[in-house]
């Protein structure tokens, strides 16, 4: 989350800043993004900011943990038991 609100709030996007992507919406997607923008005041450039940011975070944490648990299961990592953690950082549960 801390990573989307550095993109979302406080940040004045320019063309020199970002790069043109170009990508085809359902014709049923293009229409609520086009009454969005009306209703909101805000460009449809920045509305597909918005939600590209919204879920970039979390669609990386879901790819991280996938491998995570992958490597786990493989027996590549080996998981540490909270009682290990605390020992070695000294850290209270």
């Amino acid at each position: 989350m801390v990573r989307r609100e550095r993109y979302l709030q406080g940040t004045r996007f320019t063309r020199l800043t970002m790069k043109p992507i170009s990508l085809r919406l359902p014709d049923d997607v293009a229409s609520r993004l086009e009454n969005l923008a009306n209703l909101s005041g805000r460009t449809k450039t920045r509305l597909v900011l918005e939600a590209i940011c919204l879920h970039l975070d979390e669609m990386e944490d879901i790819y991280i943990s996938v491998s995570r648990l992958e490597e786990l299961r493989s027996g590549k990592v080996k998981a540490l038991s909270l009682e290990s953690v605390i020992a070695k950082h000294g850290v209270d549960p």
